[in-house]
């Protein structure tokens, strides 16, 4: 069950000039589930992504990285095709050379380039992609393009998600309106390096190449890259952002009023987007907003974030309602800043003052620790007291659903 998170209602999810989307049942792993799914884009789209660090990176990914240097205004990419049930990573040369049949079969029912289409998977790593199944299932997804097709897109993503994540919006920019939906899926191996798990997003202003590669990676850093589940690096994370170019509003610079609206706009969707992943998390029953403030830079804010979401130990309590907030404090000590002082370090559990100059706060009560705790969200303040930067990390509780999904994933 996922934590305070609403099924989107496929009305409400906004079509976005520009693109159609198509879903086919392929019995990729499973028979009688949506598990294909194909988007086609206008010609005066432009397209960008940031991709998985882990060094498997799986071979859709290896793909796209090179069909995006391959890009231009002659050939842009024209299609993303993305297949659940199998992540056709650590598959070797095979695995590439499905990747690329992938790709050569959509190019032939959409009349472009192989270099043309960007392949995605998720699913299962170390099993060969059925790429028979996948290549018969694409007329069935081509058959049924729609550009209001958006809460089906979402269901063919998803893995062991017990929701689709999708979510749309609306901005004026000089007058004109922008409209920006997108669509998720993760619930674990979540730790992005990147951006994560797989997030597509479009939207119909018309965005410069160079100005869309800086804003993907800039507010990856601010939404996906600041999710973790359970600290595991995903083969195949990939954050794609399409400008389809048919609103009227063109943005060729980020030092404009037009490109900060976007920005801004961009922004907000990615976090709802990226928050959804974590509310839907294995097994989470708390989604739990983690801030490191009065840094000296954010990248150690970050880092001490990110080793107080990633601790069993803070997670299992959490889950289990229990304040044994010394953990925390652990947590924070071991995160790598050698050179912490931890005698100006305050923690604040939502409106609870726990720890003062490093040490617990003489007023502290473990019964308000536990008022806060049985909360469904709650927020881990921390205050470093050594600067002015700060990070915020979003995460969930560790339950013992966590293992149960995750001892039975291949059954």
């Amino acid at each position: 069950m996922a934590v305070n998170l609403p099924l989107p209602i496929p009305e409400k999810l906004t079509a976005v000039a520009g693109i159609e989307l198509g879903h086919a049942e392929a019995g990729i792993r499973k028979a009688d589930r949506k598990d294909l799914l194909v988007m086609k884009l206008a010609p005066t789209a432009t397209v960008t992504g940031v991709f998985t660090k882990n060094r498997f990176c799986a071979a859709p990914v290896q793909l796209c990285k090179e069909h995006l240097t391959k890009r231009s205004d002659k050939a842009p990419i024209r299609a993303l095709v993305v297949n659940t049930g199998n992540a056709n990573a650590g598959t070797g040369e095979s695995g590439l050379a499905n990747a690329q049949q992938t790709c050569e079969a959509l190019a032939r029912l959409l009349d472009c380039a192989p270099e043309q289409i960007l392949p995605f998977s998720t699913g299962v790593i170390l099993e060969p992609l059925p790429i028979d199944r996948l290549v018969a299932g694409l007329p069935q997804a081509i058959g049924n393009l729609k550009s209001d097709n958006w809460h089906n897109a979402a269901l063919s993503i998803m893995t062991t998600d017990t929701q689709p994540k999708a979510a749309s919006r609306q901005v004026t920019i000089n007058g004109k309106t922008v409209t920006l939906t997108g669509i998720s899926k993760g619930a674990g191996m979540i730790k992005p390096n990147m951006a994560t798990m797989l997030g597509f997003l479009a939207m119909d202003a018309k965005v410069a190449q160079p100005v869309l590669d800086k804003l993907v990676r800039d507010v990856a850093d601010r939404s996906f890259n600041c999710i973790t589940i359970d600290g595991d690096t995903s083969t195949n994370d990939s954050f794609i952002v399409m400008a389809t170019g048919t609103a009227g509003v063109d943005v060729t610079a980020d030092n404009t009023p037009e490109y900060a609206a976007l920005y801004d706009a961009v922004l907000g969707l990615s976090q709802e987007l990226a928050q959804m992943i974590v509310r839907d998390g294995e097994g989470a029953t708390k989604f739990m907003t983690v801030t490191v403030e009065e840094g000296r830079d954010a990248e150690e804010c970050r880092k001490i974030a990110y080793s107080i979401a990633h601790s069993p130990l803070v997670k299992t309590a959490f889950y289990a309602s229990d304040p044994n907030l010394g953990r925390i404090l652990a947590a924070i000590g071991y995160a790598g800043v050698d050179d912490l002082d931890v005698t100006q370090l305050n923690l604040y559990l939502d409106d609870v003052w726990v720890a003062k100059n490093g040490g617990r706060h003489p007023d502290y009560q473990e019964a308000d620790g536990q008022r806060v705790m049985k909360q469904s969200e709650i927020t881990i303040r921390v205050k470093l007291g050594r600067g002015s930067a700060a990070s915020t990390i979003w995460t969930c509780d560790l339950s013992h659903d966590y293992v149960s999904i995750n001892a039975d994933y291949r059954s």
